[in-house]
């Protein structure tokens, strides 16, 4: 046995030996117990929930990406696996929502298809998704695709003086040293910026994740998808050739084409979209199905909004969270699935816009085991 030494280490000379609190992996870590605000006990989160109050524009602003190359981001088709970090940005101690659609370009006539930067958000709940190929991002990366500064003396148009930032991962709190535009955005990581008075606690979550991607993809070939519970067509109070929601029913120019995939699950077991809804005969509505596939057609002869209300009402159904195609009276949860970009909706289903290679999933009572993953046997 070797003696036990006869001396301590002080607490800094501990600190650094022991825990490395110098930089590490490019992260200045400071900040002792009691110097800083606890971590509060963890909340849930689901996708899409708004948190903290609006103060910013949804989107990037006009000195963000809009879809040109911003440093070595690319503006692109949605990746096929993702990340997560979560951003919480205070002022005063008052949260505030990072917006949605940070990195998120729409439809255009040239880009039927739109494009995401690998560093986005869907949704104000405050999780950036970041694309899994994507090598060492940080959160100055994030901010330039937003179009907001970053630095220790500011936080995008805040006032209020320097900038405190926390890290937390796994419920070990640190507090970050440095220039907060270098923190990496590591899986997991829930980071904290304050400006002006600190917050009572810094926030912590548990997030509620959807059912998983399935392993095998689905190959879209105009094949049956589920087990029949409506009939052919649009009913009675669907669309038979009169406009519905200003949606007229004719013979269109197809240069807008782009194609959007509907699963609807009841306790665990797809039921069939039915086929001819939108295509009563003697015209097309803009948006509308050949085949009991679920992949829904939208054309138009250009780019335009649409959404899965409009085509619930060309079916002649209801749509809302309490009501799917007559089904009522069970808890309702809603997926939407931009490649491997999968993610709870909450809000008004009807408000989903069909866009171009999305997967929408409606779960109607106990959910699925699995979310479907399609390849698509067109390339709109």
């Amino acid at each position: 046995m070797f003696p036990r030494p006869r001396f301590r280490l002080f607490p800094a000379l501990a600190c650094l030996l022991l825990a490395g609190c110098g930089s590490t992996g490019g992260n200045r870590l400071a900040g002792a117990a009691g110097s800083q605000p606890p971590l509060a006990a963890a909340v849930r989160l689901e996708d899409g929930t708004p948190v903290g109050q609006r103060k910013w524009a949804n989107g990037s602003t006009p000195d963000g990406g809009r879809g040109q190359a911003v440093g070595r981001l690319a503006c692109a088709l949605p990746g096929s696996a993702y990340r997560y970090v979560h951003l919480s940005i205070f002022q005063d101690g008052r949260q505030l929502a990072v917006p949605a659609g940070i990195g998120v370009v729409a439809p255009s006539q040239p880009l039927q298809t739109g494009c995401v930067y690998p560093l986005h958000t869907d949704d104000a709940s405050g999780k950036i998704r970041i694309d899994a190929s994507t090598a060492a991002p940080t959160l100055g990366q994030f901010f330039a695709v937003w179009g907001q500064a970053l630095s220790p003396s500011g936080v995008a148009d805040l006032g209020g003086g320097a900038v405190a930032a926390y890290l937390n991962d796994g419920g070990a709190l640190v507090r970050y040293g440095g220039d907060p535009s270098a923190i990496e955005l590591k899986p997991g990581r829930e980071i904290t910026l304050a400006v002006g008075a600190p917050p009572a606690a810094i926030p912590a979550y548990r997030w509620s994740d959807p059912p998983p991607l399935a392993p095998a993809p689905i190959v879209l070939h105009e094949q049956a998808l589920g087990v029949t519970n409506w009939p052919q067509g649009a009913t009675i109070a669907g669309g038979r050739g009169q406009p519905v929601d200003g949606l007229p029913c004719g013979h269109m120019s197809e240069d807008y084409h782009v194609h959007t995939h509907l699963a609807i699950f009841k306790d665990g077991k797809m039921l069939t979209v039915p086929a001819h809804i939108g295509t009563p005969g003697t015209c097309n509505y803009p948006i509308h199905t050949h085949n009991p596939s679920g992949e829904l057609h939208v054309e138009a002869p250009s780019v335009r909004h649409f959404t899965l209300g409009q085509f619930f009402d060309i079916w002649g159904q209801p749509l809302s969270a309490a009501n799917i195609a007559g089904i009522t009276s069970e808890p309702v949860k809603v997926y939407i699935g931009d490649n491997g970009d999968l993610r709870q909706y909450i809000g008004n289903p009807a408000d989903i816009a069909l866009t171009s290679h999305r997967s929408i999933t409606i779960q109607i009572g106990s959910p699925p085991d699995e979310i479907p993953v399609y390849v698509w046997d067109t390339g709109k």
